[in-house]
């Protein structure tokens, strides 16, 4: 039989090795750690990220940390530190026919390497390889379009770098492939309409079942093969028929993961440029009272993610929100700030905002769609009190991986995230340890300055 595309991601996942990684990858995986650390710290007191702690806490293992405190089984300790990273939609993003955000994918990193006793330069290979065959998948076929959620393709990058930490050999890795990718197709319903909790949460249950599907094959289980090529495979059930025709290697500098782009507000990623435009604008505008017209042209991905269900223009929770191109640019040009206090109840159902939100016209251009995902070419037109008109576009918003953020940048989006829930030393020493991240022998001692429940303002059981 020929070799089989899960033989190639298996061969690929045991070949890494620190000592082959480009600078890059090595600095840019650490400065992604940072900033995962960063959006998880923020999330310390929304409801998810704490009944996922209260849940994973009641499983009564203590194999390792939860962020947040606490302990737990290492499949769990994965879904809790994946809620915390994701939850206020702040982390990393990857765009090509299928968005995603590779930095869910440390959660399991964290989780398996404490098990494991993993060094920081352990967990900096599994990142990357996590990285590299999530990206891929996104770059080879849109699994959106056929209904399917993004984090089925986390699932298969988060077996493959629990399975690099586990030290599985390469039956014991295809195993673990096909536990995963049997088991973690997860529904686009995820993001459509009126989002729930769960929207912030399906990446890292990807990522438990991934830890739990390399736990299996570590200890002998066999899984469902060839999964990709397969009658009822993932080719014929999930994606159609594609090639994966890279993965970086040895020798080869062109990783994926330092071209993935970080968020400089916690809103989906098609939404950046067209709310740094509307930063811009406001500054020209004076009194926002003073808007009469708001229209977005935007791409056809932007669209159809973020602009065209009914409940996008009346949000009743932050996950219908912050996924909401319409509430996003409106919020920006009123408020001057994306941030937590812009998706909180009270601010959700001010009538002002509101009226703004439900006046908000979305077009796609097709000039604009030519230029995704290149870039996420967002043009906003504000037409005011006197007929006056102001337009601006953007395509590369900060963080954007054609306009990226320095480390003081980074710096001051992660002081932003933690300073309030942990206090500004604590976050200087979370900074300093990931900082020297491939030096540590023992990164995993991080997630225990992450413990809300030692900070006594923010103790949530």
């Amino acid at each position: 039989m020929s070799e089989t595309l899960a033989d190639r991601l298996a061969a690929f996942t045991l070949a890494a090795k620190f000592e082959d990684l480009p600078d890059r990858v090595v600095v840019e995986a650490r400065r992604r750690l940072i900033d995962a650390f960063g959006c998880a710290a923020g999330a310390l007191r929304e409801p998810a990220p704490g009944i996922a702690r209260k849940v994973a806490k009641a499983v009564g293992a203590s194999a390792t940390a939860l962020i947040g405190g606490g302990r737990s089984s290492a499949d769990w300790a994965a879904f809790s530190n994946g809620v915390h990273i994701r939850y206020l939609d702040c982390n990393d993003t990857y765009l090509s026919l299928e968005p995603a955000h590779p930095s869910d994918n440390w959660a399991a990193v964290m989780a398996v390497g404490e098990l494991v006793g993993a060094s920081g330069s352990a967990w900096i290979v599994a990142a990357a390889v996590a990285y590299e065959v999530q990206c891929r998948l996104c770059d080879a076929a849109s699994i959106r379009a056929r209904g399917w959620d993004h984090v089925t393709y986390g699932c298969l990058s988060s077996a493959l770098a629990a399975s690099k930490l586990f030290g599985l050999n390469h039956e014991q890795t295809v195993h673990a492939l096909g536990i995963a990718g049997t088991t973690g197709t997860a529904l686009r319903l995820t993001r459509a309409g009126e989002l729930s909790m769960w929207k912030g949460c399906a990446f890292a249950h990807a990522a438990r079942n991934g830890v739990f599907a390399a736990q299996l094959a570590r200890e002998g289980m066999t899984g469902p093969a060839p999964l990709f090529e397969g009658d009822m495979g993932f080719f014929q059930q999930v994606s159609g028929l594609f090639n994966v025709d890279q993965l970086g290697g040895p020798g080869d500098g062109d990783w994926m993961l330092p071209k993935t782009s970080i968020k400089f507000v916690p809103a989906e990623y098609h939404s950046q440029s067209a709310i740094a435009v509307a930063f811009s604008l406001r500054t020209k505008i004076g009194d926002p009272s003073r808007i009469r017209g708001l229209e977005i042209a935007t791409f056809k991905t932007a669209v159809e993610i973020i602009g065209q269900d009914p409940e996008k223009w009346a949000p009743r929770t932050r996950e219908t929100a912050d996924h909401s191109l319409p509430y996003c640019t409106a919020v920006a040009l009123l408020d001057g700030d994306v941030s937590a206090a812009q998706f909180t109840p009270e601010r959700l159902a001010d009538p002002v905002l509101r009226d703004l939100v439900a006046r908000t016209r979305v077009v796609e251009d097709p000039t604009l769609t030519a230029g995704y995902p290149a870039g996420i070419p967002n043009r906003v037109t504000v037409t005011l009190d006197d007929g006056s008109v102001l337009v601006e576009e953007m395509a590369f918003p900060p963080g954007h991986d054609k306009n990226p953020l320095d480390d003081r940048g980074l710096a001051a989006k992660f002081h932003r995230l933690v300073d309030p829930e942990l206090g500004a030393d604590r976050a200087v020493a979370i900074w300093d340890r990931l900082m020297r991240l491939e030096s540590d022998a023992s990164p995993h001692e991080v997630i225990g300055l992450l413990d809300a429940e030692d900070v006594g303002s923010n103790r949530l059981f």
